[in-house]
């Protein structure tokens, strides 16, 4: 990957660029009161971000949002990224809306919070309470952000490091799933990033991309360990290489990209409710979005409530996410702390 970094960091200044010259603003949202809510801060806060270079301006209309890509790092917190350091992605948070206090779920594990960060609801309602692939369980229970968008006639895309995701939603509900895991001591993030980038030339409008071994090296050498942080690096260069193929494709204005995790981690493990298990990075960048911080709570489950709302899709009544309309100069929804008990 590292001789791809120079194109790639092109490709980032071309996208920023693109982004900022194509903020045609998003749909209006329902009247909402707004509240102001403490989250737990994570156990290190980052030095903060210096403001956009170009401050967009917000017009309630129609986006031009045609496509989603949802990019997971797995067992990421949020003060990993500035220490890895994590280029492209802090690239993205001066140009995006983000938020260093995001909540996941209890249990905070890879595939309950990845049910939650796709399905759109607390772990009682998506009953999935296992972290293996256990495929005789069945999936997550409810309608999920790829159930609607296949369901719309959106191409839909998964490629994942670890494959028990596969049980997040049905098999008929992705037109693509593909799984590269770690195998004799070697990453997939290049293998990943490769076919991520080649899905995005061959055009989809919902796409899930999981980068697995932060995580893993995570729990061989600890949380915030210098390989865990290189482990992010090579993750980042991969979602540069993404990022590079949607301007290369001319789908880099017409596509809203959600970077986050789904848990964070101290010591070894992960699964409590510590903060620093709990605390995500929750990262939206695209035409509409309005760069700054985002000081409304932010939940996991509002990745599919988000992603569903820029694609004009009907979010399902039992969904416990809701959009984060502050990310569009919108009022945010007063809501129960924590959403989920």
């Amino acid at each position: 990957m590292k001789n791809k970094l120079p194109f790639l960091l092109v490709s980032i200044v071309i996208f920023a660029c693109s982004l900022n010259s194509n903020i045609w603003g998003a749909p209006v949202a329902p009247a909402l009161a707004s509240t102001e809510t403490v989250l737990p801060t994570p156990t290190e806060t980052l030095t903060p971000l210096p403001p956009a270079t170009v401050t967009p301006t917000f017009t309630p209309t129609p986006a031009v949002i045609q496509r989603v890509l949802i990019v997971s790092f797995d067992g990421m917190r949020p003060d990993a990224i500035e220490k890895a350091p994590m280029e492209n992605l802090l690239s993205l948070m001066r140009l995006g809306a983000t938020s260093l206090t995001a909540q996941t779920i209890y249990p905070s594990t890879t595939l309950p919070a990845h049910s939650s960060m796709l399905v759109g609801v607390c772990v009682a309602k998506h009953h999935v309470i296992w972290n293996d692939y256990i495929p005789e369980n069945g999936d997550a229970r409810g309608t999920d952000l790829f159930d609607l968008a296949h369901a719309a006639g959106l191409r839909t895309v998964m490629i994942v490091g670890k494959e028990k995701l596969r049980q997040v939603t049905a098999p008929e509900s992705t037109d693509v799933f593909k799984v590269f895991e770690y195998e004799d001591e070697t990453a997939p993030e290049d293998a990943i990033a490769d076919e991520a980038s080649r899905e995005i030339r061959n055009g989809f409008g919902l796409m899930f991309v999981h980068f697995p071994t932060g995580d893993l090296m995570g729990h061989e050498f600890d949380w915030m360990s210098s390989e865990q942080l290189a482990a992010y690096r090579e993750g980042d260069a991969g979602l540069g290489q993404m990022m590079a193929a949607l301007v290369e494709s001319g789908l880099d204005g017409s596509t809203l990209i959600i970077v986050t995790s789904d848990h964070g981690g101290h010591n070894s493990t992960h699964g409590s409710r510590s903060p620093e298990d709990m605390t995500i990075p929750w990262v939206v960048a695209g035409a509409g979005v309005q760069a700054g911080q985002i000081h409304s709570p932010v939940y996991t489950m509002d990745t599919a409530a988000t992603a569903a709302y820029v694609l004009g899709l009907p979010a399902p009544k039992e969904w416990d996410g809701v959009p984060v309309y502050e990310a569009f100069g919108l009022p945010s929804p007063a809501r129960d702390q924590p959403v989920c008990k």
